[in-house]
């Protein structure tokens, strides 16, 4: 966290420019404190939310990931790679494709994923999360904590909802945002906390392309389901997961 948070004020006068001018400020900005920070503090997040909650809110899912023929996974925005590494330490038949646009977090994925023994079951690739040339059918796909941080959010999920087909399962898990801003009920601190976030980085990271949905960090149910409708879901399931920071969504095909 001490890593994150010097990583996130790293480029205060790029941020304060960016407010006066209606600009972004790009994610390499931020440098290694940030995205090396970020990645640790989602290692045992990516494991336990894997371990424990796919068998549980997603029983389908959790079968078809142990069945034959091997399931393929798509992992969008990847990172650090810790979430298709958990998938794949989890489920010893399927396999992993990551995508993510930042070079650094590339290499670092692909550092990670040599460090678990795991090149055989585990890819990497540096491309974007929304590009429309993007090709294949996998059972899950998946995007952690990024979709409100990306432009054009739509087109991401675009992207996922083709990647699926018609069986897949589309899984995108985000901060924790409740249904309406300063309800009482809401939890203040995780409010607080990813508000703060939202000004010093994601909303800045997500107009850094022109035009922007300009998201930021805390992007509420409902702006997810009218994202979702745009780019051809039916629906958004919100999956009952315990965990106060953050929220997981089923996208319905």
């Amino acid at each position: 966290m001490v890593r994150l948070f010097v990583g996130v004020t790293r480029p205060l006068p790029a941020v304060l420019d960016a407010f006066r001018t209606g600009g972004g400020v790009p994610y390499e900005a931020y440098g290694a404190d940030f995205r090396e920070g970020m990645a640790d503090g989602s290692r045992q997040e990516s494991q336990l939310f894997i371990d424990d909650e796919f068998p549980r809110t997603l029983p389908d899912l959790h079968a078809r990931l142990q069945a034959d023929p091997p399931a393929r996974v798509a992992d969008l925005g990847c990172g650090a790679g810790w979430a298709g590494i958990a998938i794949a330490r989890t489920y010893p038949k399927a396999t992993v494709d990551g995508f993510d646009l930042d070079a650094a977090s590339v290499e670092l994925a692909s550092r990670n994923v040599a460090e678990a023994g795991l090149e055989h079951r585990v890819r990497i690739v540096h491309q974007d999360a929304g590009d429309p040339k993007l090709a294949g059918r996998y059972d899950l796909v998946m995007a952690s904590a990024c979709v409100h941080d990306t432009p054009q959010p739509v087109a991401m999920l675009r992207t996922m909802r083709r990647l699926a087909g018609e069986t897949g399962v589309v899984l995108v898990t985000e901060p924790k945002a409740e249904e309406r801003f300063m309800d009482p009920a809401n939890n203040r601190e995780v409010e607080r906390n990813y508000y703060n976030f939202s000004v010093l980085h994601c909303l800045p990271v997500g107009m850094i392309e022109q035009p922007s949905a300009a998201t930021g960090t805390m992007m509420r149910p409902d702006i997810l389901r009218g994202y979702a409708r745009e780019a051809g879901f039916h629906g958004v399931e919100v999956l009952p997961i315990a965990d106060e920071w953050n929220a997981a969504y089923r996208l319905l095909i």
